[in-house]
């Protein structure tokens, strides 16, 4: 398998929050080409989605109802994705949830919660997803961590959020090495501040516009950006791009 056409499935966790990157990212791959599976915990939002794309771009699309934190949840939405759609290509790992909360106030259920959607979900469906991609000699992982992994927080999620995102940095490395040999590309994508929906309720204009004042580009990314960079990473001509760190934040952390 070489290519991007309907005849392989992308799936997309975490796609159904209309301003996010999740949604922005299946709307991509769907231009693209590819067939798209979303799987999110509100199952009538995925639906919704799916039609959409369907719709729009007359590629075949699946809406499912996910936990990304429980296995039997996945394994009953891949099997479907399985029985209906193309066989499953790209993996865009997305569901997550941020958490501003100081780290003194921090109880172990946040700390828990944040780890299970944002690093164990990753883990859950990576190992569903790649033992078909693996069986069939191709697959591309993209998984979704962020510049606060990097930096140490300084944006907006503290210690829980940016613990559990650098975990997906050594989970990519590990994952990508082994999987290696098998054809299948496992990289990390690290965004800086983006314009979605993750933030509301939790946040101010005048904290919206300090975040954009301290990007060198002097604005937040848009959805649309880092759908780009995981259609590229999920994409044929990224086959020797394997186990890297990719970052998209404006300039707001140079290596």
């Amino acid at each position: 398998m070489t290519d991007t056409s309907t005849s392989s499935t992308a799936v997309v966790t975490g796609a159904g929050s209309i301003r996010g990157i999740g949604r922005a990212t299946a709307r991509r791959l769907a231009a693209d080409g590819w067939a798209v599976a979303i799987l999110d915990l509100d199952g009538q939002a995925a639906r919704s989605a799916a039609d959409a794309l369907a719709e729009e771009f007359g590629i075949p699309a699946l809406g499912l109802a996910a936990d990304v934190t429980d296995e039997e949840s996945v394994d009953a939405a891949i099997t479907a994705v399985e029985e209906q759609l193309p066989p499953v290509a790209g993996l865009a790992n997305i569901a997550g949830i941020t958490s501003p909360v100081e780290f003194f106030s921090t109880t172990l259920d946040e700390w828990n919660r944040v780890f299970a959607i944002n690093a164990t979900g990753t883990y859950i469906v990576t190992k569903r997803v790649a033992k078909g991609m693996v069986d069939r000699g191709y697959g591309r992982i993209v998984n979704m961590s962020s510049v606060s992994a990097q930096r140490g927080g300084g944006v907006f999620g503290k210690v829980p959020y940016s613990a559990a995102k650098a975990a997906i940095l050594g989970f990519t490395r590990a994952l990508a090495r082994e999987l290696g040999p098998t054809g299948v590309t496992v990289n990390a994508v690290t965004p800086g501040v983006v314009d979605t929906d993750i933030r509301v309720g939790a946040t101010t204009p005048e904290l919206e516009a300090k975040l954009a004042a301290d990007v060198p580009v002097g604005r937040q990314g848009t959805p649309e950006d880092i759908a780009s960079l995981f259609a590229f990473l999920m994409g044929p001509e990224s086959g020797y791009i394997t186990g890297g760190t990719h970052d998209i934040n404006g300039g707001s952390h140079i290596n």
